[in-house]
């Protein structure tokens, strides 16, 4: 191929560049891929300890100050904010202020998204699986307006003001194994925990997540840029980052996680197909 190669995430969260994709995002950066960030909100409802707060006004400005950090230790070209607020976990009060990622139409959203897909013309574009990974408002709303910006984008009849129409050569939603999950949910509850209650506030159902399915037909191997990808999550010291290079949770990620997962969504994946590089294929 004569162009440039580039590598578009679109995702919804300041954290989620480097818990769920950091591996795969560092990978492609270390080889040469212009590697770009649309950030849906700045994280404005996590929670934030006191103390991490000095210097920054709100929440919102100290995690984009994080999220900065671990797209420069990632080699992110370029982040982007859409400018919508944090919708909180389902069932919070949260998923309906009027800013709210989760309550804005998804066309709307979708024709903003669209228009970084013209502008910036990556052959391979990364987003949420259809359950947003946990269920999460704004990890399904980004989802949804992915796809459809997907297809907007290369739409001649879709205005978007002097941007030529463009579509990208392949769509992944990064998922994880449910096979992981499962061993996960097992695990837990020999531990004496419930996995119906996993997490920090105890607001995500592991044992649920583990039982919708989706088929991974991408496995990419992240080993190489390991230490890359810790570096990345520890800038979001807010979110627990931190924690996730040492003790036993560090020797778990070591050990167990050095893939990240992916289902196709376009084009169509043939019987059988594996793939173990997103840019196979592409021309």
């Amino acid at each position: 191929m004569t162009e440039k190669k580039t590598l578009l995430a679109v995702l919804a969260h300041p954290d989620d560049e480097s818990f769920g994709t950091g591996g795969t995002l560092a990978l492609y950066a270390r080889q040469g891929v212009d590697v770009y960030l649309v950030c849906a909100t700045r994280g404005e409802v996590g929670e934030m300890p006191e103390e991490m707060m000095a210097g920054f006004k709100t929440i919102g400005e100290k995690r984009e100050s994080e999220l900065r950090c671990a797209g420069e230790t990632l080699g992110l070209k370029s982040i982007f904010f859409l400018g919508y607020r944090d919708s909180g976990m389902p069932g919070t009060a949260d998923n309906h202020h009027p800013q709210a990622l989760a309550a804005q139409p998804t066309e709307a959203v979708a024709c903003e998204v669209a228009q970084f897909i013209r502008r910036l013309k990556p052959q391979v574009v990364i987003t949420f699986d259809p359950i947003g990974g946990y269920y999460h408002p704004d990890h399904i709303a980004i989802h949804k307006a992915t796809v459809r910006a997907f297809n907007l984008a290369g739409d001649p009849s879709f205005d978007c003001g002097n941007l030529k129409p463009y579509t990208p050569q392949k769509l992944y939603f990064q998922t994880i194994s449910r096979r992981f999950l499962r061993f996960a949910v097992g695990l837990w509850r020999l531990l004496g925990r419930d996995p119906h209650k996993f997490g920090t506030n105890q607001d995500i159902d592991m044992a649920a997540i583990a039982e919708v399915e989706f088929p991974i037909t991408a496995r990419i191997h992240c080993r190489d840029v390991a230490d890359i990808r810790a570096a990345a999550s520890a800038c979001h010291a807010s979110q627990g980052g931190a924690g996730m290079s040492g003790g036993i949770v560090g020797w778990f990620r070591r050990q167990f996680d050095s893939t990240e997962d992916y289902m196709r969504a376009v084009p169509p994946v043939k019987k059988g197909e594996k793939e173990t590089d997103l840019f196979a294929g592409v021309v």
